[in-house]
């Protein structure tokens, strides 16, 4: 089990440490999938950074009780997105 929630953070690391950076230095390879910044891309970089920090430290300090809400709250964003966003071929999604 330890192994998997390991596995699990280190793909989160792994996926968004290039789009926090992206997103961080305006990469136009983020405009074009996102689009042009706003308010609501600003709050979403915002998120996808404390989903960063928070795999970084349970990574290396492993606490189940930080661990499972972080991942359900990934899991269910991301089964959510679809509809709150209208469509599956968003790049948002």
């Amino acid at each position: 089990m330890k192994t998997m929630i390991r596995v699990s953070l280190a793909v989160n690391i792994l996926v968004l440490i290039p789009i926090v950076f992206g997103m961080a230095i305006q990469s136009p390879i983020i405009d074009r999938a996102w689009g042009e910044f706003s308010e609501s891309r600003g709050i979403l970089a915002s998120i996808y950074f404390a989903l960063l920090v928070l795999s970084s430290i349970l990574i290396v300090r492993t606490i189940p009780v930080f661990i499972v809400p972080l991942l359900a709250t990934q899991v269910i964003y991301k089964i959510t997105t679809p509809f709150t966003v209208g469509t599956i071929k968003s790049g948002m999604v």
